[in-house]
């Protein structure tokens, strides 16, 4: 993504907490026999893991990274590409905070849109230049033999390059492919559009896999998304727009002479 999916922790003061010691007294009683040097129940605790958590430590952790990650992902659907791209400038901690939520999130998914497309180009375009916008951790790259420019908001990774998607560093008509896998993110889509059809070769291709909330409900639907493709120089048939499943479409449209 820009990808991206792609803030700041508030202060909060903890009021501190008293409590009071109760003192019982109790009948002497007759000494136990030792338990095999085992800890008594009232003094054991959860075996802790390899992390130094406790399962009940590391269910509260993973309950804060996922909201964080909801967090950062309302704040990449409701921003500028341009703005999203200077905060994780900012805040890189942010971008992986992030991107371990999105890999969390995949993990329950029936598909991953990336497979067909990695499927998609290895087998029917093998020599194509490719451009990956909004590519995360470059799974696209390290997945076929083609040459692919990758690009994300922040780069932790050798085969990225971090910039806004709206501006890319590549020259007018020099990939055959784009590629937007969940990654059209953010209030300017149709600037990220523009900037695929600018580097694009005559005829080349863009595919778009996408959520279908993103365009469905109150989003600005999945037919208006196709007009605007249309407008943007892009020529698209019916049968190149399908439905993945229940969660995700695909778009593969082609560029145009005018």
């Amino acid at each position: 993504m820009a990808k991206g999916n792609k803030g700041g922790g508030n202060k909060s003061g903890a009021k501190a907490t008293h409590a009071k010691m109760v003192h019982h007294t109790q009948k002497p009683s007759a000494a136990k026999p030792a338990n095999n040097g085992a800890s008594s129940s009232n003094t054991s605790s959860a075996p802790a893991s390899k992390s130094g958590l406790s399962s009940l430590q590391q269910k509260f952790s993973k309950k804060l990274e996922g909201a964080r990650f909801r967090i950062i992902n309302e704040q990449l659907y409701t921003s500028r590409g341009c703005d999203a791209f200077a905060a994780f400038q900012e805040e890189p901690a942010q971008f992986e905070i992030y991107h371990t939520g999105f890999r969390e999130q995949c993990s329950y998914w029936p598909y991953n849109p990336l497979d067909g497309i990695i499927k998609w180009i290895s087998t029917k375009h093998r020599k194509a230049v490719v451009a990956d916008m909004g590519c995360g951790d470059a799974r696209l790259a390290a997945s076929v033999p083609n040459t692919v420019h990758s690009f994300d908001l922040v780069s932790n990774n050798p085969r990225v390059v971090a910039c806004d998607i709206a501006d890319v560093p590549l020259k007018d008509q020099s990939v055959d492919i784009v590629v937007f896998c969940l990654a059209l993110m953010g209030t300017n889509i149709a600037d990220f559009v523009r900037e695929a059809h600018r580097i694009l070769k005559p005829h080349g291709i863009m595919r778009v896999a996408e959520v279908r909330s993103r365009f469905d409900g109150e989003g600005i639907g999945i037919k208006k998304f196709t007009k605007f493709l249309k407008r943007a120089g892009f020529d698209i048939e019916p049968h190149d727009i399908g439905e993945i499943n229940k969660m995700f479409f695909e778009v593969e449209c082609h560029k145009t002479d005018r």
